[in-house]
């Protein structure tokens, strides 16, 4: 048992091994980037929304259709759909550049609904005690929003972190690298079964990585348990 363990790993683990750093780059990066735009999109659709601190309702109402039209599309046809964008911003349609802008593209409207529910959630006698002072809305949004609806934020990071994580594995099936790419290529072109199943292990180890990750962070910023 020992030895055709140690059979596969001097085989196959260079391979899974880069597979592995490919899919956390293409995990990490396209992630990082989407909730700067998510989170921008996020506060703008809480602030403009009816009742709210600015509400404008049609810009709202324009915001929220985007996103809702870009969250509709299903991964894989939304990069099929834009490889001329991706070409002409990245150079290259596939590999790990070639999944940046769909993954962006996808990513960043879920994580524009996902913070501003967040922000929904904030009591609002925080945010009317940060008024009473006279702050500014930008005041409001760093000084009472963020910080109150952080917890909240940090457990969406776990859930996007996984969601992207799927992603990769999806374009790996059009020639996008990393492990899902692995598992297609070994798994299903060349019935290495046992190759697919090291690199879906790998995938889960990943997904819980990132969960427990996340769920410490959320514990520690979040000061109302750290008060009772």
């Amino acid at each position: 048992m020992l030895d055709t363990v140690g059979a596969f790993i001097a085989e196959y683990g260079e391979l899974l091994l880069e597979g592995t750093g490919s899919t956390i780059v293409m995990v990490l990066v396209p992630t990082a980037l989407s909730y700067i735009i998510g989170l921008a999109l996020g506060v703008v659709l809480y602030l403009t929304a009816p009742g709210s601190l600015r509400p404008l309702p049609v810009l709202n109402a324009v915001l929220g259709w985007v996103v809702n039209i870009l969250r509709s599309f299903p991964f894989i046809v939304l990069m099929v759909f834009i490889i001329p964008f991706t070409r002409l911003i990245m150079g290259t349609g596939s590999g790990i550049l070639g999944t940046i802008p769909p993954l962006v593209l996808s990513a960043s409207p879920f994580i524009a609904r996902m913070i501003e529910q967040s922000l929904a959630e904030v009591p609002r006698e925080s945010v009317e005690a940060v008024e009473a002072c006279g702050a500014s809305v930008p005041r409001i949004v760093f000084s009472a929003l963020l910080p109150e609806a952080l917890p909240s934020i940090v457990r969406g990071v776990a859930v996007v972190l996984i969601s992207v994580l799927g992603y990769t594995a999806i374009a790996g099936a059009v020639g996008a690298g990393g492990l899902g790419d692995i598992a297609i290529r070994y798994g299903y072109y060349r019935y290495q079964s046992d190759v697919m199943l090291a690199a879906v292990i790998i995938l889960v180890v990943l997904v819980q990585i990132i969960q427990s990750a996340c769920d410490i962070l959320a514990r520690k910023v979040d000061h109302r348990s750290a008060r009772s």
